[in-house]
């Protein structure tokens, strides 16, 4: 799975690369007017969630919708609202998280446009929530030795009404392949901020956040989106 990740971002970057480097091409001396910048709602669905859910369905499932709104020239504001639900299978333990979640934040566009395009090299800051449950399929309990045997309790027990919060830096790349319809990429650090946990065990999966662990508030993430804008109006540059 890991391998799929790095081989499906490093096609992105490749492919965005290209498509930069086209447009660049298409620039010619008779563009001596100022270009009209579309302003508008850029909306789709995140395509890293659906491919895993279809490679890994026994233990993952998600979707997620992703939008941005134009603001100022440079500047975005942006969100992704989605459900996940994942099993994490441990050496000693296994439990399984689920719930719905929405990150809100801005975008900042680094890249200067040539003349009539309208990609993007952005960093972002995002506010993230999520609220879910956490169910305890079943666990072993630590003796000191196997001489008797494992002994695994294996009777289920759900936690919900259980929520989080935390911030995240987001880098990433949007690319117009046809008018209109954009490819992106993009990776993401995040910092707990407060989580509600079940008594008893620790939240290892909080949707929208990723995986958790006893040692760190920091997680990662990433994603492949495809999207439309929906332009509105538009600005001269």
């Amino acid at each position: 799975m890991k391998q799929l990740h790095i081989y499906l971002f490093s096609i992105s970057i490749l492919f965005s690369s290209y498509s930069f480097s086209q447009e660049e091409k298409k620039i010619t001396s008779r563009d001596t007017l100022p270009p009209n910048e579309k302003y508008g709602l850029r909306i789709g669905v995140d395509l890293a969630k659906i491919i895993r859910t279809a490679v890994d369905k026994d233990k993952y499932s998600g979707f997620e919708i992703v939008g941005d709104y134009r603001i100022y020239k440079k500047f975005y504001i942006a969100a992704e609202i989605g459900n996940e639900s994942l099993i994490r299978d441990e050496e000693n333990i296994n439990i399984e998280g689920s719930g719905t979640y929405i990150r809100a934040g801005v975008d900042y566009n680094s890249y200067s446009n040539w003349y009539g395009m309208q990609n993007s090299i952005y960093a972002g800051l995002r506010y993230g929530f999520s609220t879910f449950d956490q169910t305890l399929n079943d666990y072993k309990i630590f003796t000191g030795t196997n001489y008797f045997g494992e002994n695994i309790v294996a009777e289920p027990i759900t936690e919900d009404d259980l929520n989080a919060s935390w911030i995240e830096l987001v880098l990433g790349i949007k690319v117009e392949i046809f008018k209109n319809l954009y490819l992106g990429a993009n990776v993401s650090l995040r910092n707990m901020i407060s989580e509600k946990k079940p008594p008893g065990f620790d939240n290892l999966f909080v949707p929208g956040f990723g995986r958790t662990n006893d040692f760190s508030e920091i997680g990662v993430g990433y994603g492949y989106s495809v999207s439309y804008l929906i332009p509105f109006f538009k600005k001269k540059n």
